[in-house]
């Protein structure tokens, strides 16, 4: 089951882009991650990506990251119909992730976060009526 979803936007003013998601979505970010040479940040629905544009380029062109509740039922899943894998599940350090392309050619990263992370963006919020664009 997909818990969330994430629109990405690449950049390489990373700080530029997270002060105008922070105006349009009138909070601060509820996530940021350093994957060198990457670094995340999640405001809401939207996860900026900041990096050189050598760094941003394999991942240009994928969706995602759809956070999952169980990676390894959601690749079975997916490849009972019609998706191949891209990149097998790897552990990270916010819990496991794959890349998988789907019958149609999209390729999307899924992600299994931690438990902790699970319930700190996804449930806690739930429980207070707080919309998954808003946290």
């Amino acid at each position: 089951m997909i818990l969330k979803t994430y629109t990405r936007i690449f950049t390489t003013d990373l700080e530029s882009t997270v002060a105008t998601l922070k105006v349009v979505h009138g909070t601060e970010p509820h996530l940021r991650l350093n994957y060198d040479p990457l670094t995340l940040v999640g405001i809401g629905d939207v996860l900026a990506i900041g990096g050189t544009d050598e760094a941003l380029e394999p991942i240009r062109g994928s969706l995602g990251p759809w956070i999952v509740e169980d990676i390894d039922d959601a690749k079975g899943k997916l490849l009972a119909n019609g998706a191949s894998v891209m990149r097998d599940i790897q552990d990270i350090p916010t819990g496991r992730m794959m890349y998988m392309k789907h019958a149609d050619g999209s390729v999307v990263e899924y992600v299994q976060w931690a438990p902790e992370l699970i319930e700190q963006h996804i449930f806690a919020p739930l429980r207070a009526g707080t919309p998954a664009s808003q946290i």
